[in-house]
């Protein structure tokens, strides 16, 4: 098995590199390790996940195309994966089609950066993603509209109970639920939406906020979240 550690003094996130380019991965380790962050790498999907079991990283950086197990594949298995619920996981790679992104944010990934990409421009995005661990500014739900519809928001051990069945939702898909549920009925437009959970200065795919509200549909109902054409979105009881 091969894969690097590099520890940092100090640090406060743990970042893992998945690719399986050695040049690729030497070269991602430097830029980064010299932000101060604490890195690790790994050539695989199976040793990626192997590692991010024992480490616990807080941003897992993810080709798609690497042998054993692809990156769609690995975030799909660490999305399933409850010791690494809150993970950010961030596809960097040179594919570019509308098809590649979509599989990706239908595996669970928050973000999906193409390569080429200069060393600055990626630190700022690991940087502004990083940011998500910051404490939640979003407003707390209304307990009244939780009660009525069955649904409850439990913010400490960020999980979601539905009609006495305990969800345990991705991070991303937490969070724009709150969002919606933080006032019923109003309709949140797409730059709002962006903006509470993903961050002004994060770059996401048109169809990321699409995903997230049909895979939050499939498991609470289809009934309590509209769309309102051109707009966004809101959740009515």
């Amino acid at each position: 098995m091969y894969f690097k550690v590099y520890m940092m003094e100090n640090n406060k996130y743990r970042i893992l590199l998945v690719d399986d380019e050695p040049d690729i991965l030497e070269f991602l380790s430097y830029n980064i390790e010299k932000e101060g962050f604490e890195v690790h790498t790994a050539q695989n999907g199976r040793e990626a996940i192997e590692i991010a079991r024992k480490i616990k990283p807080h941003l897992i950086i993810l080709d798609v195309m690497m042998p054993e197990m692809d990156g769609v594949e690995t975030c799909d298995v660490i999305r399933n994966d409850d010791s690494l619920k809150n993970v950010i996981i961030a596809f960097l790679t040179a594919r570019s089609e509308d098809y590649s992104q979509i599989a990706g944010f239908e595996a669970g990934a928050d973000d999906y950066i193409t390569k080429p990409i200069k060393p600055k421009v990626l630190i700022s995005r690991i940087k502004a993603l990083l940011k998500r661990f910051k404490p939640d500014e979003l407003t707390e739900p209304n307990s009244k509209v939780m009660e009525k519809t069955g649904l409850f928001i439990d913010r400490e051990r960020y999980v979601v109970i539905n009609d006495g069945i305990e969800l345990d939702l991705p991070k991303k898909e937490f969070e724009l639920l709150a969002l919606l549920l933080s006032k019923p009925d109003k309709v949140f437009t797409r730059d709002e939406i962006y903006s509470s959970v993903w961050g002004d200065s994060i770059i996401v795919g048109d169809r990321t906020i699409d995903v997230h509200i049909r895979k939050l549909r499939e498991k609470i109902g289809d009934d309590h979240i509209k769309t309102t054409k051109g707009v966004g979105y809101k959740y009515v009881e």
